[in-house]
């Protein structure tokens, strides 16, 4: 077995499927397994190959997939790179063998576990990035006019986010942290999103945001308790809706 793997990133995925694709024509796709790295268990017998990022193949590799499956079925692979499921990258790959064979109609092919494991892992991604959207909280950094959000999320959402809140503060200079894997969306004052990898010395620079508070935090805190009915708590539904790990960054929840 031939096992081939590379970075969590979109570009390296599509080089990682594209060479893994082209070992598959000669020993067959059975004797072929991707995964992300890092890999934490590997086996004796089998044979791991690491693949570098390539533009021009991970650009073939989109390309084939808009022009013979269909746009919607980029959209979901595309959602599923961003899981944190151990077998997204393989589930991707056995999804692209069913579809380069069905083309456009393979989303409707139900019965089908490969592309009901796409369906599944896309819905969990497109749910937590729903569920971010409304967990957000932003902090002024220091007395500047630039809003910060952490968040930790299990799966690689915050470009999803963060295109929420490019339509819901556009003139406003902000970025949202993924504090898991040290990530940034940044948002320039009417400008465009785009995703920086952030330094150590960044990454703690940025995280004292949160010992900062101004009367806007205090506000919030006081609606927020104001308007709780104290008969009327129920921290098992509450813990269900927002769940612990989902609110460690939540001001509302800290004393």
């Amino acid at each position: 077995m031939k096992i081939f793997t590379c970075k969590d990133r979109l570009e390296d995925i599509m080089t990682c499927i594209y060479d893994a694709w082209s070992e598959a024509l000669l020993i067959g796709h059975d004797q072929i397994q991707l995964k992300k790295e890092p890999v934490f268990q590997q086996t004796i017998f089998d044979e791991y190959i690491h693949i570098d990022q390539d533009l021009s193949k991970a650009e073939k590799v989109i390309r084939s997939i808009r022009r013979d499956i269909s746009d919607e079925a980029y959209l979901n692979i595309y959602l599923v790179t961003l899981s944190v499921e151990e077998d997204a990258l393989q589930a991707i790959y056995n999804f692209l063998r069913v579809g380069f064979k069905i083309g456009e109609s393979v989303l409707q092919q139900y019965a089908n576990p490969y592309v009901m494991r796409i369906l599944e892992l896309r819905r969990k991604v497109s749910n937590e990035s729903h569920h971010f959207r409304e967990f957000a909280r932003f902090e002024r950094l220091n007395s500047s006019n630039v809003y910060v959000s952490h968040l930790e999320p299990k799966s690689d959402v915050i470009m999803l986010v963060g295109r929420h809140f490019a339509n819901r503060m556009p003139s406003e200079h902000w970025m949202i942290i993924d504090d898991n894997r040290k990530t940034a969306c940044v948002h320039s004052k009417d400008g465009e999103n785009y995703l920086r990898y952030l330094t150590d010395e960044e990454f703690q620079t940025l995280r004292k945001t949160e010992d900062y508070e101004d009367e806007y935090t205090d506000m919030w805190k006081t609606f927020f308790h104001a308007i709780a009915i104290d008969e009327r708590k129920n921290y098992v539904c509450q813990r269900n809706l927002f769940p612990l790990w989902k609110r460690k960054h939540a001001v509302e929840f800290k004393r």
